[in-house]
């Protein structure tokens, strides 16, 4: 109860004080109420008047006009939305040791990895550090509760061969086309569903896809995808304005889970395992790693805000760091 007037307290006084005297503050109400036990304590200041579902609306409204999707608001809304029920505290008064307990009694209960922790501990500092920005709150509780070390796994890539194999076998002109885009442009594959055929400059080798918040940015392809992406299109009867339809009439735009489903069927049927679109993607960045492109351009090429992220993707050929040892050091 002390902590919450204290609280409170300091709120009213922040736009008042600077960050010295906020903390002297603190210590002599620390202090000086430590002498008196408060029974009940009803908060007078504006803040407890406005509703978590209120606060939580503002920021995601918030993160929208950031450019965040509404596959990532839903994610961030459902995320804060359980924290807020599981704790049973208004914003205001939610501490750090509420979020540490919140965050251990998680991972116990669902089992979740360090990686889904992490990115819950992530949303939540987005949310708070909000809060404290327009001033609903005096500092954020997460500030505390640092990064989650997660241990770096080996994730798998597709091998030359396991490509050509997917490429022979997959059927017909379209899922063909597929394969070859994502492989030579390292797309995501919600932006390739997106993709129409007037994005395509077939000359340049090139097109503009639409990123994750909403970045446009160019990638381009290799001559054979050119020729196999036009082989398609030529195929079609349709006047669709999407580059990839379905196969089957009305020919509408193929979804992303079309497109899943098509490579994992397509993987079981060659027996290679864990076949997906995003697997494209990050064999893509290995290889340009491998081959010397400058990591920053990979990080262009396949729209990263944070080279952090890029780096993750990519793993470099042990058999080169080999060569390398050998050429610079041994």
């Amino acid at each position: 109860m002390i902590q919450l007037l204290i609280t409170d307290v300091m709120q009213a006084m922040a736009p008042i004080l600077d960050n010295f005297q906020l903390q002297a503050l603190e210590k002599t109400l620390e202090t000086f109420l430590a002498r008196f036990r408060i029974e009940e304590y009803a908060s007078p200041f504006p803040i407890d008047s406005i509703s978590d579902d209120t606060l939580l609306d503002a920021f995601i409204a918030a993160k929208r006009i950031e450019g965040c999707s509404e596959k990532t608001l839903i994610y961030y809304s459902c995320t804060i939305r359980k924290m807020l029920q599981q704790i049973g505290k208004s914003c205001s008064h939610i501490t750090t040791d509420d979020l540490r307990a919140y965050l251990s009694e998680y991972q116990q209960n669902s089992r979740a990895g360090k990686v889904t922790i992490d990115n819950i501990r992530r949303i939540l500092s987005s949310f708070f550090a909000w809060l404290e920005d327009e001033n609903y709150i005096l500092k954020s509780p997460v500030r505390r509760i640092h990064k989650v070390k997660t241990t770096q796994t080996v994730k798998e890539t597709y091998s030359d061969e396991m490509l050509e194999l997917m490429r022979d076998e997959c059927g017909n002109l379209r899922d063909l086309a597929i394969i070859d885009m994502l492989a030579s442009t390292g797309m995501r594959v919600g932006e390739l569903v997106r993709l129409n055929r007037a994005d395509i400059d077939f000359e340049g080798r090139e097109c503009v896809v639409l990123g994750k918040g909403s970045k446009e940015r160019p990638v381009y392809f290799d001559a054979r995808t050119k020729i196999h992406l036009q082989n398609y299109l030529l195929s079609r009867s349709d006047d669709n304005p999407a580059l990839f339809v379905s196969l089957q009439s009305p020919h509408n735009r193929l979804k992303v889970s079309g497109v899943e489903i098509r490579m994992r069927n397509l993987g079981r049927r060659l027996n290679i395992p864990k076949v997906h679109p995003h697997k494209f993607r990050r064999t893509l960045a290995t290889k340009a790693i491998d081959k010397g492109m400058p990591i920053e351009q990979v990080q262009q090429l396949l729209g990263h805000a944070k080279i952090d992220t890029t780096m993750q993707y990519a793993m470099v050929n042990q058999a080169n760091v080999k060569i390398a040892h050998r050429k610079y050091i041994a």
